[in-house]
C-alpha cells in the first residue's frame, strides 16, 4: 500500500511538474512571440537583414516618412526630411535601436498573438503609425543646429506630445555613408545614437533649477535672502567653486537670472545632501522615462556620500551629475505647468498618456516665475520674440574638451504650450551664445507654423 502511494505521489510530482512548465512556456509564448516573430531571421519580414514589410509612418500632418512599396521600403520624398527624421523613424536594418521601425517593430508589422503576421503576408502591409513629430520642424532643427553634435527636442507640455527629436550627426538612409564602421574623425560619432532620448550629458547651470527648487521646498527665507559673489565661493576648509563672473549682491532671483555660481554653491552646501538628493529624484534624476516603448537613458545624480565641496559643485550641475534632454523637457514641462505634473512623453499623435509627478505646486509656480523673470530681465524678450518665453541656459564643463551648451526652456502662450531642450556638445562658448538663438530660430518656426498658420492648420499644437 505505502509502495502504491509513493508511486502514486511519485507521479502527481511529475504532473504538476509538467503543468507548471507548460504553463510557462505559454506564458514565455505569449510574453515573447512577438519579439520573436520580427526578428530579422524571419524572412516574410526581411531580406538581407533589412525590413521590407511593414505600415506607413507618417508625421502629424500626414507627410509619408516610411512606407512599404512592392516590397521593398521607401522613405521621405525630401531629403532634408529623411535626415532630419531619420533618428525618430529608424532605419530598415535596426541600427538605431530607438528608431519606430525597430521600438514599434510589432505594431508596425501588424503582428497579433492569434494570427502572427498572417495578415502582412496576405496584405503586404502592417498597421500604419500617425507620429506626433513634426518633419518641418524637424528640418529646421537640424538646420539650426548646424555642424554642432547634439540634439533639439520639443515637447508639448499640455498633451505629452512629442514634436521634434532631432540628433546630430546624421545621413540619408538612401545614401548612407561607406566609412561610418572606419572613420577615426569622430564625424559620425553615435551616428545611430538618438540624443534626445539615449544621450545623457553634464547639465551645467540647467541643473541649478532642481537646486533653486529644493531651496524652495527646504529654506523658508530663500526668497528674502541675499547673496555677496567676489568671483568664487570658499567653504570653511578653503576649497573653491569659481564663478562665471563677480555679481556683487544678488538676491535669489537675480542669483538665477545671472547664473551665479557662487550663490547656487553656497545654497547646495546649506541644503546638505539628503535634501538634495531627495529633491533630485523628486525631479526624476535616478528614474527612467519612457516614451511609448522606448527607454530613456537615465539622468543621474548621487550625493550621498559627498564631501560638502562635492555637493557644492553638484549644485551648478557639475560633479558627477547627468542629465537625459528628454528628461529635462519633461522637467520644464512639470513647471511649465505650474502644477508639478506633466504628461508622459509620447511619440504618437493624439494618444492619451499618465502624468509625471516631479514637484509640488508652490515650487513649480516659483520656478515658472524665475524662468521667465530669467528672458524678462536678463537675456531679454527681444531675443525671443511674440513667445513669451522661459528659460535657462547652461555652459557644462567637460573634461579634457571643449564644454556642452544647454537650453531648456518653453513659451508661455495658451496657444503654443512647448517646451524646447538643445544640446550642443563641446561647442567651446557659453550657452547663451550658442544654445539660446538655436533654440529661439526653433521655436519662431514653431510659432509660424502653430499660431500664425492657426487657422490654416485647424488645430492647435
Amino acid at each position: 500500500m505505502n509502495r502504491i502511494f509513493k508511486r502514486s505521489y511519485i507521479l502527481y510530482l511529475f504532473a504538476l511538474a509538467f503543468i507548471v512548465g507548460l504553463a510557462m512556456l505559454f506564458f514565455t509564448m505569449g510574453i515573447n512571440s512577438g519579439k520573436w516573430v520580427v526578428k530579422d531571421y524571419n524572412k516574410h519580414l526581411y531580406s538581407n537583414g533589412e525590413l521590407l514589410a511593414a505600415g506607413e509612418i507618417t508625421d502629424r500632418y500626414g507627410v509619408v516618412l516610411a512606407k512599404t512599396v512592392d516590397g521593398e521600403r521607401k522613405f521621405a520624398d525630401d531629403q532634408k526630411v529623411r535626415e532630419a527624421t531619420l533618428h525618430v523613424v529608424g532605419d530598415t536594418g535596426g541600427y538605431i535601436a530607438t528608431g519606430v521601425h525597430s521600438a514599434m517593430k510589432s505594431h508596425l508589422t501588424g503582428y497579433s498573438l492569434l494570427n502572427g503576421v498572417y495578415n502582412l503576408k496576405k496584405n503586404g502591409t502592417g498597421n500604419d503609425i500617425q507620429l506626433s513629430i513634426d518633419s518641418r520642424l524637424c528640418v529646421t532643427a537640424m538646420e539650426a543646429l548646424g555642424n554642432y553634435q547634439g540634439t533639439i527636442g520639443v515637447y508639448n507640455y499640455k498633451t505629452g506630445e512629442i514634436y521634434c527629436a532631432v540628433s546630430l550627426p546624421t545621413y540619408d538612409v538612401y545614401n548612407k555613408p561607406d566609412d561610418i564602421k572606419t572613420d577615426t574623425t569622430d564625424k559620425y560619432d553615435g551616428i545611430y545614437l538618438n540624443r534626445f532620448f539615449s544621450g545623457v550629458y553634464t547639465p551645467g547651470s540647467t541643473f541649478k533649477i532642481v537646486t533653486a527648487c529644493s531651496a524652495i521646498e527646504n529654506i523658508i527665507d530663500i526668497n528674502q535672502r541675499t547673496f555677496t559673489c567676489n568671483g568664487a565661493w570658499y567653504n570653511k576648509a578653503g576649497s573653491v567653486v569659481k564663478c562665471n563672473g563677480v555679481h556683487g549682491t544678488v538676491n535669489f532671483e537675480q542669483a538665477m537670472q545671472q547664473s551665479c555660481n557662487s550663490a547656487f554653491a553656497a545654497i547646495a552646501a546649506e541644503l546638505g545632501n539628503e535634501n538634495m538628493q531627495k529633491t533630485a529624484e523628486e525631479c526624476g534624476f535616478n528614474s527612467r522615462v519612457m516614451v511609448d516603448n522606448i527607454r530613456c537613458a537615465t539622468s543621474r545624480y548621487d550625493v550621498k556620500d559627498a564631501y560638502e565641496i562635492d555637493r557644492a559643485w553638484s549644485g551648478i550641475g557639475q560633479y558627477t551629475t547627468l542629465a537625459n534632454p528628454c528628461h529635462m523637457a519633461t522637467l520644464l514641462g512639470a513647471i511649465a505647468n505650474r502644477s508639478g505634473f506633466t504628461p508622459a512623453p509620447t511619440l504618437i499623435k493624439n494618444k492619451n498618456t499618465s502624468k509625471l509627478d516631479y514637484m509640488g505646486s508652490v515650487p513649480a509656480k516659483r520656478l515658472d516665475d524665475m524662468l521667465r523673470s530669467n528672458v524678462e530681465n536678463y537675456y531679454g524678450d527681444n531675443k525671443f520674440p511674440n513667445l513669451e518665453m522661459c528659460g535657462k541656459t547652461g555652459t557644462a564643463q567637460v573634461a579634457d574638451d571643449k564644454p556642452h551648451t544647454w537650453f531648456v526652456g518653453y513659451s508661455q502662450r495658451d496657444d503654443l504650450p512647448l517646451v524646447i531642450v538643445v544640446v550642443c556638445e563641446n561647442s567651446g562658448d557659453y550657452g547663451i551664445n550658442i544654445a539660446l538663438p538655436i533654440a529661439s530660430q526653433v521655436m519662431q518656426k514653431a510659432y509660424e507654423l502653430y499660431v500664425l498658420a492657426y487657422a490654416n492648420l485647424g488645430e492647435e499644437p
